[in-house]
C-alpha cells in the first residue's frame, strides 16, 4: 500500500526530538511520500535540511505562507521568489499560499497581492498551487476567478467548506480537495460534505503538527495518523482502504506530476 501525506511541516520545531523516528514510523504504515509546504523565510532551511535526510520520500515546495504576510510582503515575497528560482527544479509547488483572515484582516490587500503573484509564478513555471483558505472563501474565489485557466492547477488544502464550495473549487483548471483530520472530527460535519464528491476528487493530507485526527485529537499530529483519515474515507465510500490509498495517491501524482 502506498500512500501519500499530501500536505506536512515535519521540518517544523514540534519534531526536533523525533522527526527521523517520526517518518520512519509512517513508512511503516506505507506512508511512502511527504509533501513539504513552505511557510516563510525561516523554514526554508529547515525544509531543505529535511529533504537532505531523506530524498526519497520528501518533496519540497516554495511559497509564502497567509499568516507570515505583513507590511513587508514585498521584501519577503522577492526573497521567495528569488530563493524559488535558484532551485525551482526542485520544487514541486507553489505553496503554501492564499489568505487567512481568522486572526487578522489588517493585511488582507497585502495578502490578495501575494497569492495573485504567487498563482502567476505558478502558471508561470507550469506548476501547481497548495491552497490556504480560512474564513476566506469569497477572497480566495474573487481571485481563483480572475486567474483561472487550463494552467491553473493543485490543492485546496485543509478542506472545510460546503458541497457548493467544494464544486466550485473542482470547477477551476485542475483542482482537488485536500482531506485531513478534520473529517475524523464527531460535529464537524466535514464527512456529509465528502461523501458529496468522489474519491478521485479528493488527497489526504495531515497538515502535521496541527489537526490531529480521532484517537489522537489534541495531540501532536504526525504523518503516520494519515492512516486514520484513511480510514474514515474508506467508511464514508464503503471502499477497502487499499483502494482509497490507490485513488488518493493516483490523483496526488497526477496534481503534483510525481
Amino acid at each position: 500500500m502506498h500512500l501519500i501525506d499530501s500536505h506536512t511541516h515535519l521540518y517544523s520545531k514540534e519534531f526536533d526530538s523525533d522527526r527521523k523516528e517520526s517518518i520512519e514510523r509512517a513508512i511503516q504504515f506505507g506512508i511512502k511520500d511527504f509533501l513539504l509546504p513552505n511557510v516563510d523565510l525561516e523554514s526554508i532551511v529547515p525544509m531543505h535540511e529535511l529533504v537532505d535526510l531523506f530524498p526519497n520520500n520528501c518533496k519540497p515546495m516554495m511559497g509564502l505562507h497567509p499568516c507570515s504576510v505583513d507590511e513587508s510582503v514585498d521584501e519577503v515575497l522577492g526573497e521567495i521568489i528569488k530563493q524559488f528560482r535558484s532551485r525551482k527544479n526542485e520544487y514541486i509547488a507553489i505553496g503554501e499560499i492564499g489568505i487567512d483572515l481568522y486572526w487578522d484582516r489588517s493585511f488582507l490587500k497585502q495578502q490578495q497581492d501575494a497569492f495573485s503573484r504567487q498563482i502567476d509564478l505558478a502558471k508561470e513555471e507550469n506548476l501547481p498551487i497548495v491552497i490556504h483558505c480560512r474564513e476566506s472563501f469569497d477572497e480566495i474565489f474573487e481571485i481563483l476567478d480572475e486567474k483561472n485557466s487550463d494552467r491553473l492547477r493543485g490543492i485546496f488544502h485543509c478542506f472545510t467548506g460546503t458541497e457548493e464550495q467544494g464544486r466550485r473549487i473542482l470547477n477551476y483548471g485542475d483542482f482537488k480537495l485536500g482531506i485531513g483530520g478534520v473529517v475524523t472530527f464527531k460535529n464537524s460535519g466535514l464527512d456529509k460534505v465528502v461523501s458529496k464528491f468522489k474519491l478521485e476528487d479528493l488527497v489526504l493530507e495531515t497538515d502535521s503538527p496541527y489537526l490531529a485526527p480521532v484517537p489522537y485529537r489534541g495531540k501532536r499530529n504526525e504523518s503516520g495518523y494519515l492512516m486514520e483519515v484513511a480510514k474514515k474515507l474508506a467508511d464514508i465510500f464503503e471502499k477497502e482502504i487499499k483502494e482509497v490509498a490507490r485513488i488518493t495517491t493516483m490523483n496526488c501524482k497526477d496534481i503534483f506530476r510525481l
